[in-house]
Order: C-alpha cells, then structure tokens, then sequence
C-alpha cells in the first residue's frame, strides 16, 4: 500500500540526480565540440562521480545531509519484486535520443559554458556561472516543473539573452583587455549596474541608461577608480516624489492618474527637465529621462541640474477643460517643489503650449507671485520665442558640424525622420533650410513616404493633420504620390542621414540592420535613448556615426535659459540673433565633446568617439562638482 507513495518520492530524487548527471554529461560534450551534442539522453549510471562534480567555472559543492538522505531512502526503496520490475521495464520503454543538428551546436555548447548545477530549496538547478542566477520558470512551462531537465535549460538559455547576463559577461570579458593592467576596473564599473538591478530591477529604461553611461566611462573610471563612489552616488536620484492626481471629466466622472517628479541631481544648480504626459509614463521612464537629462544639463554652456516628470495620463482625445482640470490637479500637488532655485519644469511629449500654460496658472496661482519658472512659449519672452523650434534646429545644426568635420554638408542629402511631434516638425523646416532632401515622417500607426520631398506647403499640411490629431495616411488624399505604410517604421528607406525623434527605444536591431542596408551614414538621436542597446551595437560595428542627444539635443536648454535671463527677456530678438546664439551653443557642445574623447583615446574615425565622449564630459563637470561639495 505503501509503494505508489514511495515511488513518488523515488521519482522526484531520481529527477534531481538525473538533472545534475545529464547537466554534467553536457559539460563532457563541450569539451569536446566536435561531438554530437544529445539533449535527451536517459539518466545512466555508468559513472557516479557526475553527481559530486561540477560544470565549467561552477564553484565546489558538497552535498548536503538532506541530499544524502534522499539518496538513502532512494536506494533502500528502489529493489521491486522480481515480476513487478520485469513488468515496469516492460512499460517504460527507453527513451528516444533527439540530436540537435550541427549547425546548433557551438549555440548550445556557449549556453552549457556558463552552467553549473547546485541545490536552492532542495532542487537541483542549473545556474549561470557568471551572474550566479538560474532561469526562472519557463513561459511554456506554466505549472512550474523547474525540476525538469530540458525547461531548465530553456530557461538558462532565456535567462543568458538577459540583460543581466550579457552585462555580466561584457564585464568578464572586458577585464581582460589590456587597458587595465593592475587591477580589472572594469569588473569594479560592473558594480555599479549591478546594484542598480539589485534596487531596481524592475526598471529597464533606468538601469539600461546606466548600463550605457557605464559603458562609455570605462576608460575614465580606468584612470581613477575614484569615480566609481561618484557614480554610485549619481545613479541615486537626491529626491523622488510619486503622488495621486484625481480629476473629473466633462461627464462628471472621477478618474485617477499617478504623477511623477525625480529630480535627479542638483550639484550644478537648479534642476531643468521636462514634463511628459504618456500613458507609457512610470517610475523607471522618469528616472531614465531624469538621469539623462542630467548629463544633458551639465554638457549645456549652461550649468544646470536635472530632472524629469509627468504622469501616465493621455491628453489624446480629451477635450480643453479636461485637460486643463487635470493640469490644475497635477499642479496642486506640484507646486511645492518648484522655483526658480528649486526645479524649473517644461515641455516633454504631450506637454505643450497649451498644457505649460494651464499648468503655469496654477502654479501662479498656489505661489502668490508671478516668477519666470516654466520654459514655454507665450509666456515669458516679451517678443516672439523660437523656444519650441530650438531642439530641432539644434539636431540640424549638429548634423551640420559632424558633416563638415568629414568634409560633407547636408545639402542634396536625403534624410527620414521618426515622429511627427514639434521637434520632427521643426527638423524637417531646417532640412528644407539647408538644401537637405527630408523623404519620411511617422507617427504612431506607421510611416508617411514623400519621394519628391516635403516642402514647407506640405509641413504646413502635416502640421493641420496633427493638431487635428488625425493620422499621417490623410496626407495622400492632398499628395496622391505619396504613400503610408501601416504598422512599418521609416528605417528601410533609402538615406544618407535619419534623425530619430519619436521615442526611447524605438529603433531596434531589425531596424539598424534596415538602417545599414539602405545606406545611412549618420543617425541624430533627436529623442532621449532611441536606440536599444543591440542597434546601437551594430550601428557602431558598422561604422555608423551616431550623434547622441545628450549633445545633439542641447538646444532646448539654451533657449530655456536665454528664455529665462532676465536680460534677455527685455529684449526683441531677431529669429537670426537667436539661430547665431544657437549655432554657437552647439558648436561648443561638439568641441566639448570631441575633446574629451580625444583625451581618453578615442580616435576622431572612431564610431564611439561622440557617443563616449558627450558622456565623459558631462560626467567629469558634474564628478568635479560633487566632489567640491563633499558627500551631500
């Protein structure tokens, strides 16, 4: 009566030795490559010494008393009556062996590299030797059998295509090159990404705007290891506030949002950064945006902490009293930690005229005085601000520099655009400027294709299509040539230049491989981290120039101050006056940036040279400020 009970128990032990000897089988066959490697073979008891010995760079393992008690009762319950073993072993046939074909095989030998099998919770599991982690259940594995060997291996396979686990073995990898040769930096560096996912880790766009600010400080932290404390302290925000935001529609029905402010760091003053309405809008966006923001600031002619905020609230769709409710509402909270010396909020997608506006009301309004402390048109600049074209003109101007550096000019170029926003809008009126030959926007739903080119009559068509909130696809009703393409983004047409600036990570391998084959040579990041880090990768690897935005997108900041000088602000500028002061602002943004990637060693040619050093730059002013005022 006893036995279906103790032949579950002797199945479940049995499970576990057979994880641990076949794990350890797969270990024997990367040694040797050549060798067919056989994911289904049955446990065999051939050799039991697989069960004490571990894989390739496993730490040691001594069994444990409950591991041996297991195997004592597996061995004290296994014999069977002579008929009932005979008729088991009649039932269970063999099992059949499955062989993966070569072309797999280096594939899955590097993904048994990094294994080693261990207990955790009295399961034998298998771990990844690097990151110490093991895979998680398997998504075509609902009911958790984490025992089984294959979905083990699944698992460890998913886990290894992590960003943990390429970031674990890009720093392996990296301390062995021969820029560190007394200790390996770079293994240090890994700390700080490290413990970014440990508080974390739920927040991708954080820790990968991290991950990627590491990266280009390698060489720097090489140097001075002193700055690994600095950045452990910057990838802390100094204050995080998350708060309810109640409203009433037309209808009278309540409705609930979540706000956000981080402002990230104020070592170099008083903190810029924008306001973004998105239902996308979380903690993690805001404190990436925040965080990039920051180095943005501090690369700026204008020294200047950072910031970010907004909520996940869509403006799409609503109508002005709503919209104007809900600012109010987000204001009231707000208001508190605003100021001129404080933190100076402005325009971010789905956040406009409109919005600064409603929102600066409120805040006049809670404050009791009247104080220049919003960045937005209509509102402080006595004649006509050219605020909202300044980080699109800025792109254009940087584009400009990088080409005139190779001797080239963005005349005669053809060039596409991502988004439709107020920065694409004003990209494309500069490129129409400067003789280039802009071919493609997109929104949301797909992209718009115009062969012949947009001029300023058809800008001003997109423009009515857009504030109508209408898609892109009624643009070919007016220009028959043109067509619209549903669900596709515009990184498979045919340019030279592509200025990316809709959203974080909108351009993912496919597309920089779309990118590469249809013969861009220089990509303008116009929004904050548009690239994953797999195309930015293979951008680099194919010589492709990338001009970061935190550089290329400086521009919004020098109009903001200028904006914000009281000077200024007496004054009637010319929209001439104001494009010279601009184009100053970003040519010194270049040479800055240019400069201290030369001063660390990259080569002009190099691909990663603006990339690394913008980040350097900015990453030095704001160390060296930081360090002046002492552990604060």
């Amino acid at each position: 009566m006893l036995l279906p009970s103790s032949g579950v128990s002797m199945n479940s032990a049995m499970d576990d030795i057979n994880l641990i000897q076949q794990a350890q089988r797969h270990h024997a066959v990367v040694r040797e490559i050549c060798e067919e490697i056989d994911l289904e073979i049955g446990a065999g008891d051939d050799d039991p010494s697989f069960g004490n010995t571990t894989l390739i760079g496993g730490p040691p393992r001594e069994s444990s008393t409950e591991e041996q008690g297991d195997t004592k009762q597996m061995e004290m319950v296994s014999p069977l009556p002579g008929d009932d073993a005979q008729d088991m072993s009649k039932t269970q046939p063999g099992k059949r062996k499955k062989k993966v074909v070569k072309r797999w095989r280096e594939e899955w030998a590097d993904t048994y590299k990094w294994a080693y099998v261990d207990m955790r919770d009295g399961t034998a599991r298998i771990f990844c030797s690097v990151c110490r982690e093991y895979g998680r259940k398997h998504r075509r594995n609902p009911y958790g059998n984490e025992g089984s060997r294959n979905m083990q291996m699944s698992a460890l396979e998913e886990h290894n295509n992590s960003l943990l686990h390429k970031e674990a073995v890009r720093l392996q990898m990296a301390s062995k090159e021969k820029l560190i040769i007394d200790k390996p930096i770079y293994v240090k560096a890994g700390s700080i990404v490290e413990a970014t996912l440990k508080r974390d880790p739920h927040e991708a766009e954080f820790i990968q705007a991290v991950q990627e600010a590491v990266h280009a400080l390698e060489r720097v932290i090489a140097k001075n290891s002193h700055y690994i404390r600095i950045m452990e302290r910057l990838v802390e925000p100094e204050r995080m506030i998350v708060f309810r935001v109640p409203w009433v529609d037309d209808r009278g029905e309540t409705h609930i949002n979540r706000g956000f402010r981080v402002q990230f760091n104020q070592s170099m003053g008083p903190c810029r950064g924008g306001i973004r309405f998105h239902p996308s809008m979380n903690l993690s966006i805001t404190k990436f945006l925040g965080f990039s923001q920051t180095l943005k600031n501090a690369i700026s002619p204008y020294k200047l902490g950072g910031a970010a905020g907004g909520s996940d609230f869509d403006p799409k769709g609503k109508s002005d009293n709503e919209i104007m409710r809900f600012c109010q509402s987000f204001m009231s909270e707000m208001y508190r930690y605003l100021g001129p010396d404080k933190d100076l909020p402005s325009e971010e997608i789905g956040v406009g005229t409109r919005e600064m506006g409603y929102l600066f009301g409120q805040y006049r309004r809670l404050a009791g005085h009247f104080q220049g402390s919003f960045t937005g048109p209509r509102i402080f600049w006595s004649g006509a601000s050219l605020r909202t074209e300044a980080t699109g003109y800025g792109l254009v101007f940087f584009a400009q520099l990088i080409l005139a550096d190779m001797n080239k000019e963005l005349k005669g170029l053809r060039c596409v655009v991502s988004g439709s926003g107020k920065i694409a809008m004003h990209v494309l009126e500069k490129l129409i400027a400067y003789g280039a030959l802009p071919i493609a926007v997109s929104d949301s739903r797909g992209y718009l294709v115009d062969e012949e080119g947009f001029d300023y009559m058809k800008i001003a068509l997109l423009r009515d299509i857009k504030a109508q909130q209408r898609s892109l696809r009624d643009y070919s009703k007016t220009y028959a040539r043109s067509k619209y393409y549903d669900e596709a983004k515009p990184w498979n047409e045919r340019c030279e230049v592509a200025f990316a600036c809709a959203s974080q990570n909108e351009i993912e391998q496919a597309d920089a491989i779309n990118l590469v084959n249809a013969g861009c040579r220089l990509l303008v990041e116009g929004s904050n981290m548009p690239c994953t880090p797999e195309a930015a990768d293979f951008l680099k690897k194919a010589s492709v120039l990338i001009a970061p935005a935190m550089a290329a997108g400086t521009g919004g900041v020098v109009a903001g101050e200028l904006e914000l000088n009281h000077e200024c602000s007496l004054m009637h500028w010319s929209p001439e006056d104001f494009e010279s002061k601009l184009q100053e602002a970003m040519k010194q943004t270049y040479q800055r940036s240019m400069k201290a990637a030369a001063d660390f060693g990259y080569q002009k040619e190099n691909p990663e040279a603006l990339v690394n050093g913008a980040v350097i730059s900015s990453f030095l002013t704001i160390a060296q400020a930081m360090t002046d005022q002492g552990c604060v």
